[in-house]
């Protein structure tokens, strides 16, 4: 199940006047961060600055993003899903695997039906609308979900598999970037239904496991499980924050990517995870990035033990004069922390008094909101709004508060409003 326009639909079913318009979010960025369907019409895509924006849509109705509600709303969408069957692996904040298999006695009806009585609940309930695949692996099923967007409902059984892909690009396949398509193309294979028609031999020769198992999946063979659990393992943990104008102040620019790394640790720590290597990078007004790669002398998820490393770090790629409008960390090598072994040369006492004071921050963001403690060095952040001039308009949810709530703890509500 894939949500139609997610973030734009969002706003268009808590805005009913914005219904059937051309909706853009995003106007805290400058760019297109979501656009509804009217928008995406009139030539509008993701990534596109607001100048030309006008050019192609002129109508085009530009609000800033609401990520809180976004999220509620996919929150809400999953649980109408749990209420069909258990097994649910939410993939992204606005798609989900679900397992039907064996739930047609329960419901008294085919799979498809069952497919059509998601897709017209969750439109019921939350006014947005959800395209879905009906088939026999997660391959084929998400193939379905973009098969008849938006609003499509895709059945593809054993027997009609071919028809679905034979025009289909392999490089539109989920799980094959550019260079493995680039590589089935040398091949001979330029569409989903010649790599899925090539022998077993043939692709166990040239395709590493993955490009297998991808074979199997397009051949009715169901080889990825919905994986049900929320996920707590990670290779690396990113953390990334735009702001306009570009700056060069030194100051600020290294406070944005303080904060990032609080960010990281802050997620590291909740999984139980410690960081071997440290990656900074700075993205200039131009959007040519500039980056370091930084190995720690431990593991560790405590920002004030990263912080001297993070001050050299980008002491190395930050230039002066240079304006910058993105900063970014990347905790990479990441491990479970209980494993993390201490050598003669480590004061342990300092790092348990550490550990101590971590979990209480945590705690008291937990009860009043992320960084209710924060280092000093993030705090440069909170002089300036992350965007100024025209693009700092803030969600009305952020703005129209119900009695009791604050800037940093509020009620799970979407913010619903009717002109009468």
């Amino acid at each position: 199940m894939d949500a139609d326009a997610f973030f734009a639909s969002c706003e268009q079913a808590i805005h009913p006047e914005l219904r059937g318009k051309p909706v853009i979010t995003g106007k805290e960025r400058g760019i297109v961060a979501a656009a509804s369907y009217e928008a995406k019409a009139r030539g509008v895509k993701r990534g596109m600055g607001y100048f030309d924006v006008k050019k192609v849509c002129p109508e085009a109705i530009i609000v800033p993003s609401d990520y809180e509600t976004y999220s509620l709303f996919s929150v809400r969408m999953f649980e109408i899903l749990r209420r069909f069957s258990p097994d649910l692996e939410e993939y992204s904040i606005d798609e989900a695997f679900v397992d039907l298999t064996g739930l047609r006695r329960s419901f008294h009806c085919s799979y498809g039906e069952l497919a059509s009585q998601i897709q017209e609940t969750v439109e019921k309930e939350l006014g947005i609308t959800v395209s879905i695949g009906v088939s026999l692996s997660k391959v084929l099923a998400k193939i379905g979900s973009k098969h008849d967007k938006p609003h499509g409902l895709t059945i593809i059984p054993g027997k009609e598999i071919h028809l679905y892909l034979d025009k289909l690009p392999v490089e539109k396949l989920w799980g094959i970037g550019p260079n493995t398509s680039a590589f089935l193309n040398k091949l001979g294979i330029r569409t989903a239904l010649e790599l899925a028609g090539k022998d077993e031999e043939f692709i166990q020769r040239h395709l590493s496991k993955p490009f297998q198992e991808i074979w199997c999946e397009l051949n009715g063979m169901s080889v990825y499980p919905v994986v049900t659990e929320s996920k707590s393992s990670y290779q690396s943990i990113s953390k990334t924050k735009t702001f306009t104008p570009p700056s060069t102040d030194e100051s600020f620019v290294f406070a944005q990517l303080s904060k990032n790394l609080e960010n990281a640790c802050i997620k590291a720590r909740r999984h139980n995870l410690a960081a071997k290597r440290l990656i900074l990078f700075l993205r200039k007004k131009d959007f040519r990035d500039i980056g370091i790669e930084l190995k720690l002398n431990r593991p560790t998820a405590y920002p004030s033990e990263l912080f001297e490393a993070a001050r050299e770090g980008f002491r190395q790629i930050y230039q002066q004069g240079i304006p910058y409008r993105l900063t970014g960390v990347v905790l990479s090598g990441l491990m479970p922390e209980s494993r993390v072994q201490f050598t003669l040369f480590d004061d342990t006492t300092k790092i348990e008094k550490m550990a101590k004071v971590y979990d209480s921050i945590d705690k008291l963001s937990s009860r009043f909101g992320k960084h209710t403690v924060q280092h000093a060095s993030s705090l440069p952040t909170k002089l300036q709004v992350q965007h100024e001039g025209k693009r700092q308009d803030i969600p009305e949810r952020k703005t129209a508060l119900f009695s009791g709530e604050n800037r940093r703890q509020r009620l799970g509500l979407p913010m619903l409003y009717i002109k009468v």
